[in-house]
Protein backbone atom coordinates (compact mmCIF):
# COMPACT_ATOMS: atom_id res chain seq x y z
CA UNK A 1 0.00 0.00 0.00
CA UNK A 2 2.75 2.45 0.83
CA UNK A 3 3.94 1.85 -2.57
CA UNK A 4 0.33 2.73 -4.41
CA UNK A 5 0.56 6.19 -2.56
CA UNK A 6 3.98 6.68 -3.45
CA UNK A 7 3.06 6.08 -7.29
CA UNK A 8 -0.13 8.63 -6.48
CA UNK A 9 2.04 11.68 -4.83
CA UNK A 10 4.27 11.65 -8.18
CA UNK A 11 1.09 12.23 -10.12
CA UNK A 12 0.78 16.49 -10.85
CA UNK A 13 -1.81 18.38 -8.99
CA UNK A 14 -3.11 18.81 -12.35
CA UNK A 15 -3.72 15.09 -13.10
CA UNK A 16 -4.77 14.37 -9.44
CA UNK A 17 -7.36 17.17 -10.20
CA UNK A 18 -8.61 15.79 -13.40
CA UNK A 19 -8.78 12.29 -11.63
CA UNK A 20 -10.26 13.63 -8.61
CA UNK A 21 -12.95 15.46 -10.39
CA UNK A 22 -14.11 12.43 -12.02
CA UNK A 23 -14.88 10.76 -8.60
CA UNK A 24 -17.77 12.02 -6.50
CA UNK A 25 -16.83 14.34 -4.62
CA UNK A 26 -18.25 13.22 -0.99
CA UNK A 27 -16.02 9.88 -1.33
CA UNK A 28 -13.04 12.43 -2.06
CA UNK A 29 -13.56 14.39 0.92
CA UNK A 30 -13.97 11.37 3.02
CA UNK A 31 -10.91 9.16 1.89
CA UNK A 32 -8.29 11.91 1.02
CA UNK A 33 -8.92 15.20 3.79
CA UNK A 34 -6.45 15.01 6.27
CA UNK A 35 -4.63 12.24 4.83
CA UNK A 36 -1.26 14.58 4.09
CA UNK A 37 -0.90 18.36 3.36
CA UNK A 38 -0.95 18.47 0.07
CA UNK A 39 -4.17 16.34 -0.85
CA UNK A 40 -6.27 18.17 1.81
CA UNK A 41 -5.36 21.46 0.07
CA UNK A 42 -6.32 20.10 -3.38
CA UNK A 43 -9.13 18.46 -1.80
CA UNK A 44 -10.07 22.09 -0.94
CA UNK A 45 -10.73 23.01 -4.21
CA UNK A 46 -13.64 24.76 -5.39
CA UNK A 47 -14.81 21.95 -7.63
CA UNK A 48 -15.02 19.60 -3.84
CA UNK A 49 -16.71 21.95 -1.53
CA UNK A 50 -19.27 24.10 -3.47
CA UNK A 51 -21.99 21.58 -4.15
CA UNK A 52 -21.79 18.47 -1.61
CA UNK A 53 -24.19 15.17 -1.65
CA UNK A 54 -24.60 13.75 1.14
CA UNK A 55 -26.08 10.57 0.07
CA UNK A 56 -25.55 7.65 -1.57
CA UNK A 57 -27.12 7.20 -5.32
CA UNK A 58 -28.32 3.42 -5.99
CA UNK A 59 -30.05 3.72 -9.27
CA UNK A 60 -31.91 6.36 -11.13
CA UNK A 61 -34.57 6.64 -9.21
CA UNK A 62 -33.49 5.44 -5.86
CA UNK A 63 -30.84 7.06 -3.27
CA UNK A 64 -29.55 5.91 0.37
CA UNK A 65 -28.39 8.02 2.99
CA UNK A 66 -24.25 8.02 4.21
CA UNK A 67 -23.30 5.24 6.29
CA UNK A 68 -23.24 6.05 10.04
CA UNK A 69 -19.61 6.18 10.47
CA UNK A 70 -19.66 8.34 7.22
CA UNK A 71 -21.85 10.62 8.52
CA UNK A 72 -19.90 10.93 11.90
CA UNK A 73 -16.55 11.50 10.13
CA UNK A 74 -18.93 14.30 7.99
CA UNK A 75 -20.31 16.01 10.72
CA UNK A 76 -17.43 15.85 13.30
CA UNK A 77 -14.57 16.81 11.21
CA UNK A 78 -15.31 17.59 7.04
CA UNK A 79 -18.16 19.86 7.74
CA UNK A 80 -16.38 22.14 9.68
CA UNK A 81 -13.67 22.50 7.74
CA UNK A 82 -15.38 23.32 4.32
CA UNK A 83 -18.59 24.83 5.56
CA UNK A 84 -18.01 28.45 4.29
CA UNK A 85 -17.02 26.89 1.25
CA UNK A 86 -20.73 25.20 0.64
CA UNK A 87 -22.82 27.02 -1.73
CA UNK A 88 -25.27 24.15 -2.31
CA UNK A 89 -26.60 20.61 -0.58
CA UNK A 90 -27.72 17.84 -1.88
CA UNK A 91 -29.04 15.66 1.32
CA UNK A 92 -31.13 12.60 2.31
CA UNK A 93 -34.00 14.01 4.64
CA UNK A 94 -33.13 11.71 7.79
CA UNK A 95 -29.64 13.04 7.98
CA UNK A 96 -30.60 16.69 7.58
CA UNK A 97 -31.49 17.74 10.64
CA UNK A 98 -28.09 16.63 11.82
CA UNK A 99 -25.89 18.12 9.03
CA UNK A 100 -27.51 21.34 9.69
CA UNK A 101 -27.24 20.88 13.61
CA UNK A 102 -23.55 21.12 13.40
CA UNK A 103 -22.55 23.57 11.80
CA UNK A 104 -23.79 27.23 10.15
CA UNK A 105 -23.86 27.42 5.99
CA UNK A 106 -23.04 30.87 5.35
CA UNK A 107 -22.51 30.94 1.58
CA UNK A 108 -25.49 28.56 1.17
CA UNK A 109 -27.99 29.48 -1.88
CA UNK A 110 -29.38 26.27 -2.63
CA UNK A 111 -31.05 22.75 -0.76
CA UNK A 112 -32.04 19.74 -2.08
CA UNK A 113 -33.51 17.08 0.27
CA UNK A 114 -34.01 14.09 -0.87
CA UNK A 115 -36.51 11.03 0.36
CA UNK A 116 -39.38 12.89 1.44
CA UNK A 117 -42.42 11.18 2.31
CA UNK A 118 -44.66 13.46 4.82
CA UNK A 119 -44.68 16.91 5.55
CA UNK A 120 -43.56 15.72 9.19
CA UNK A 121 -39.76 15.20 7.53
CA UNK A 122 -39.25 18.88 6.60
CA UNK A 123 -40.97 20.07 9.74
CA UNK A 124 -37.59 21.08 11.53
CA UNK A 125 -36.59 23.16 8.35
Amino acid sequence: MDDSFAELNKLSDEILLIIFKNLDNCHVLYSLLGVNQRLTKLVHDFSFTNHLTLFKQLSSDSISRLSDSMLDRFCSEILHKINDKINWLDIEISSAQRIFLVENYPNLIGLGLYNIETENDVQFL
